[in-house]
Order: structure tokens, then C-alpha cells, then sequence
């Protein structure tokens, strides 16, 4: 089954529900379709156009979010799953400064890498190997969460999410 992008009353994008909710929040007149996709959601009696964005009615106060929780999906994300050292496909992540030597584990000293680039580096400093970073880790900005939580971003849903290209530092 779809997943939908859910706005705020004022178009801000709030999350990413799946379709049997966004079908339901506009049943219930809570939300309205922005967007649409080409199928439809059958009931026994009723069609319904499938939403791809949908806004609700009323605005929601949501509270300050300072930074994007660190995962994995996440940095693929704002790496464009893309290794940083050699621009290969990523499908690991990699401290840049070692764990087992006092690195954090937070946005700025984390990267997505290839595995052959990883096993290279093993737990050394950047100065320590022949790697170099393609670009410096940063925190993404917080629309990036669409796409650490969504994966794959609907054609539809971007005029929502400006801004949601990979970050080139």
C-alpha cells in the first residue's frame, strides 16, 4: 500500500502517513486532498481518490525540532547513498574520527562509505590512510526528515519539500 505526505494547515510538511490514513483523515474531513494520484481506494460502497498530499483543515502547533535524530537511513539520506571517500554506492556508515579513539557518534563525524572503503579506513584518522572526505559531514537540514523516513520521495510531493536535493558542503 501508498504512503502519503501530510501538510500542515499552512502547507508546512508535518509527516509521511500511510495511504489507509490519509484515505481516513479526509473521510473524516479532517485533511483534503492537495494531490492525487492516477488509482483509487475501493470500499464496498464508496471510491475514493487515492491522496498523494493531503493538508489538514486546521493547523497543529508542533514543537521545535533542533536537529534530525541520527540513524542510518538518515545518513544514506544526506549522503545520497553515495560512499565519501571514493563516490561508490554506500552500504555502510563510518566514523570519520573512530569510536575506539574518542569519536561521537553524531552528525558531524559520521559518513556513508562502500564497504572496500571501510575496511580500508578500519579504525584510523583520515590522516592516517590515503582516503579523503568528498565533502565535510553536517547536520541536514530538517526538511532531510521526508526523506530518512520515506526512502524513496514521490514525484508529487516535491513542490512540498524545497530544499530536499543531497547537502553538497
Amino acid at each position: 500500500m501508498g504512503r502519503a505526505l501530510l501538510l500542515n494547515a499552512s502547507f508546512e510538511p508535518l509527516c509521511v502517513v500511510p495511504l489507509r490514513r490519509a484515505v481516513v483523515l479526509v473521510l473524516k474531513e479532517k485533511a483534503e486532498i492537495v494531490s492525487r494520484r492516477p488509482e483509487a481506494v475501493h470500499s464496498e460502497r464508496l471510491v475514493v481518490p487515492a491522496p498523494s498530499v493531503i493538508r489538514l483543515v486546521h493547523f497543529v502547533r508542533v514543537p521545535f525540532r533542533s536537529r534530525i535524530p541520527l540513524s542510518r537511513r538518515a545518513v544514506f539520506a544526506r549522503d545520497g547513498h553515495r560512499c565519501q571517500y571514493c563516490n561508490r554506492p554506500a552500504e555502510n556508515i563510518d566514523h570519520v574520527v573512530p569510536r575506539s579513539r574518542g569519536g561521537e557518534h553524531v552528525w558531524e563525524n559520521v559518513v556513508a562509505s562502500c564497504r572496500p572503503c571501510n575496511a580500508r579506513k578500519e579504525n584510523r584518522f583520515l590522516h592516517e590512510t590515503d582516503l579523503r572526505l568528498r565533502r565535510r559531514p553536517v547536520a541536514p537540514p530538517d526538511i532531510h526528515w521526508v526523506a530518512a523516513t520515506a526512502g524513496n520521495i514521490d514525484p508529487l510531493w516535491e513542490p512540498y519539500l524545497p530544499g530536499l536535493e543531497p547537502i553538497a558542503v
